[in-house]
């Protein structure tokens, strides 16, 4: 490889060790800081929740609502997280005797990946002490995660691209412009969202040096396998947007009829797809990058995939 090309490679590893010790933080010192959520208040924001398709008038279940999904958001990352991990111990170990400096990055990429799944765990008990009983997040990150690594490196890379893009958007276009979330839900994802963008940028990278490794063919399982991955994560959306329709329905005060129920069903799974489906496929970064790997007919194939989720995902 040119000595340029690697300097300049290792520039940008080097780059992501900075940013990661100037935004460095503990979870207890600098995002929880003694408080505890307030219930009173909104915990996902109006535009993520797509609150509009809803069709809920009352205040009270709407803010119900946004805190199911705010739950469920966290729960979420957590799970994404178990597997993520694993994957960079993996790749981590590839460069062992090898660029320390992509080494050293790697490591606090997975370190970070570790902190993040304790803080998800903390806010998930103390979402609980708050909210009424009967709440239930159905995946399991140990059998999500050894499906998801199941599949070849460079669609897993792909699909973490994916998650990191999206999370920062999601902070940046909606998180931090709604006065109405709880103060302590928004810093959690600044946090988290000061600590992922250095993670977008490994990713993208460890999933560029993937693609220059591989042969044609075995780029073209990959996008198979990548399809595959969006098909298991849109099966977790509907299963959890069917359990989390259940809990809603049975907490409210009033009793809703079947097609109200359905709404509401209907509803979680479309905000769903949205938030971590299609919310990731817009990312114009994302785009770029995979567009600039795979072969027109191969996004094309991509793009059949995920016709339906757009579909469902899009407001009417």
């Amino acid at each position: 490889m040119d000595t340029a090309v690697v300097s300049n490679s290792t520039a940008r590893y080097a780059k992501c060790i900075e940013a990661s010790k100037r935004v460095r933080w503990d979870i207890d010192k600098d995002v929880i800081r003694g408080r505890s959520f307030e219930f009173t208040k909104k915990f996902m924001p109006d535009k993520l929740a797509q609150i509009a398709r809803f069709g809920l008038t009352n205040p009270d279940e709407r803010r119900f609502l946004s805190q199911i999904q705010g739950r469920t958001y966290a729960n979420i990352f957590g799970l994404v997280e178990r597997y993520i991990g694993a994957k960079m111990l993996e790749i981590t170990r590839g460069h062992a005797l090898g660029d320390q400096v992509v080494v050293e990055s790697l490591v606090r990429f997975t370190d970070e990946e570790l902190k993040h799944q304790e803080l998800f765990r903390r806010l998930e008990v103390m979402m609980a002490a708050g909210m009424p009983k009967g709440y239930t997040f159905m995946p399991q990150p140990n059998d999500v995660a050894n499906a998801v690594l199941s599949k070849c490196t460079w669609a897993v890379l792909g699909l973490t691209c994916h998650i990191e893009l999206f999370t920062l958007d999601h902070y940046r276009q909606s998180i931090d412009r709604d006065p109405e979330v709880s103060e302590l839900w928004k810093d959690v994802f600044l946090f988290h969202m000061k600590e992922e963008s250095q993670h977008a940028v490994l990713d993208e990278m460890e999933w560029q040096r993937e693609d220059a490794k591989v042969t044609p063919a075995e780029r073209e399982q990959g996008v198979t396998d990548l399809i595959d991955l969006v098909a298991a994560v849109d099966g977790i959306l509907q299963m959890q947007a069917a359990a989390d329709t259940e809990y809603f329905t049975r907490v409210i005060p009033r009793k809703l009829d079947k097609a109200e129920t359905r709404k509401i069903r209907d509803g979680l799974t479309g905000a769903y797809r949205w938030q971590y489906i299609v919310s990731g496929v817009q990312n114009e970064r994302f785009m770029q990058v995979l567009t600039a790997m795979v072969t027109p007919e191969q996004m094309q194939r991509i793009g059949g995939a995920l016709g339906p989720i757009m579909v469902s995902a899009t407001m009417n």
